[in-house]
């Protein structure tokens, strides 16, 4: 009896399923670039049609407008100008974020006591918060702001809290001279806190026995940070290393540092694929690899010659990064200067007179929450909360309840109960969407436009009113609230992949 033996022959390339995925592939790069031309030069036609200019010197150009609050009231530059800007919208983002946690987390629970007022109360707020347009609460929030009594001639001189029509000023400690020399010291004291406790954690998993790790290890930052407050003079000798680092980078070619950062770019894109191979590798060699795999390594490569090619032909890039470290250290020896003054200053709030017509305003020297600040931090704070309450409610009757009845069998108080068993399954849960809050807030501080709050929308608009610099300037909103998204979700799912379940 005869044998057949069926041979493979390989299909036409018009069947071939790699040829087809990496066509398809192909293709759809080649629509995505001849679009992107296109919408280019479209838009240059459009922009020359109008008169409108499209370039970056108003960034160096001198503003000539004020900023109500923030790092630098007159700034100089239209760059420094869009970076207190940035500074504002921050100060929004991060405190919101904080404020909104804690609040968010704690309404939450609130929504299932069994205490019929707390429930009650919190069940209202939620539904009453997440059902108001946030535009409107933040306009609602100045509102209630501005039936504060308005300052007068008589509200002048000093006082221990102070509410008004203007804003709210509280009292408050500010860095001084001394301020960085004695944030050596809290820095050692973070690092020695952080080694007593691991250590003091882990003679109680070996010996057994209570070792209050929690209570020593603060006992170590508070001693380090006491005697830090008497000697941090003793670290003025940073000053000249830091003035020695910024000459440093003030001295160094602008070609070499292009060639560096070109240099760079290749070296990452090299270490990915070397990285991505190296798991891909089994202990019979490296694993087949597909064409998505291809197509990875080859979009990082691709990726890490264009970056290294922007660094060599657009000079720019290359010097603005050198600029930023030379000013970075720079500032660090300024502030390194040996100053034998208290770290902080605390101040109390007042109120003065300004300007030729002897205007009654909130003093500088405390504290001082303006109008805009209240009503956009409020409004985004409160808002955010009340999705974060909901989230983490769903979190928290995810949690088996097997949990709750062992942790009670076992003794522990529910108070107890909820910080040790229940939250921190809970917050495993929850995490993702809690990050889809926070990137929420974050994009949400641009209403403060509405309450003439000066973040980088307002004073980006400002900006273009006067120069005609618009498509520039939303270009740089756009770059700075992408940036801030990525960030935030990086940091977001770094910690959700600490939080992650390891199986054994």
């Amino acid at each position: 009896m005869a044998v057949t033996v069926a041979t493979h022959e390989r299909p036409p390339f018009w069947r071939n399923a790699t040829v087809l995925k990496w066509a398809a592939q192909l293709v759809l790069v080649a629509f995505l670039a001849i679009v992107i031309l296109t919408l280019r030069a479209q838009a240059a036609t459009n922009i020359e049609d109008r008169g409108i200019t499209f370039g970056t010197k108003w960034l160096d150009d001198p503003p000539l407008i004020s900023i109500r609050e923030g790092i630098d009231l007159q700034p100089d530059s239209g760059a420094r100008a869009l970076y207190a800007g940035i500074v504002n919208t921050l100060r929004v983002s991060i405190s919101g974020i904080l404020a909104a946690t804690i609040l968010g987390t704690i309404i939450g629970v609130a929504r299932l006591s069994h205490n019929w007022i707390v429930n009650k109360i919190a069940t209202v707020y939620i539904e009453t918060i997440r059902n108001i347009p946030l535009l409107v609460q933040i306009l609602f929030w100045l509102a209630v702001i501005q039936i504060f009594p308005a300052l007068d001639e008589d509200s002048v001189g000093e006082s221990l809290f102070l509410v008004t029509a203007k804003g709210v000023s509280i009292p408050w400690l500010f860095p001084a001279g001394g301020f960085y020399q004695w944030l050596v010291f809290l820095i050692i004291g973070a690092v020695v806190a952080g080694f007593v406790y691991f250590r003091l954690s882990r003679l109680k998993e070996e010996r057994g026995g209570e070792t209050y790790a929690f209570w020593w290890s603060v006992v170590a930052f508070v001693a380090i940070a006491v005697i830090g407050w008497f000697i941090h003079p003793v670290m003025a000798f940073w000053g000249p290393i830091f003035d020695g680092i910024s000459s440093f980078f003030g001295a160094i070619p602008r070609v070499l540092v292009q060639i560096l950062l070109a240099a760079v770019a290749v070296l990452a894109g090299t270490l990915w694929i070397r990285r991505f191979l190296e798991s891909m590798r089994t202990p019979a060699g490296l694993a087949k690899l597909t064409d998505d795999d291809w197509f990875r390594m080859i979009f990082v490569g691709l990726m890490a010659l264009i970056g290294a090619a922007l660094f060599v032909f657009l000079p720019g890039i290359s010097q603005t990064i050198l600029n930023m470290v030379e000013a970075f250290f720079n500032f660090l020896g300024a502030k390194f200067s040996g100053e034998s003054v208290a770290p902080l200053t605390y101040t109390t709030p007042a109120v003065e007179l300004r300007g030729t017509g002897g205007f009654a305003q909130l003093s500088d020297q405390a504290l001082v929450i303006t109008p805009g600040f209240f009503a956009l931090w409020v409004g985004v704070t409160l808002y955010t909360a009340a999705f974060i309450a909901e989230i983490v409610r769903g979190g928290i009757l995810a949690v088996n309840k097997g949990q709750s009845e062992a942790g009670l069998a076992v003794g522990l108080t529910r108070a107890q109960l909820l910080r040790f068993v229940v939250l921190p399954q809970a917050f495993r849960i929850v995490l993702p969407p809690i990050g889809n809050q926070y990137l929420n807030l974050f994009k949400n501080t641009s209403l403060g436009i509405a309450v003439a709050f000066p973040d980088i929308v307002q004073v980006g608009q400002t900006i273009y009113n006067q120069t005609g610099q618009t498509f520039p300037v939303v270009i740089l909103w756009m770059a700075f609230f992408l940036t801030g998204s990525l960030v935030l979700s990086s940091i977001v799912n770094y910690f959700n992949r600490r939080l992650k379940l390891v199986e054994r």
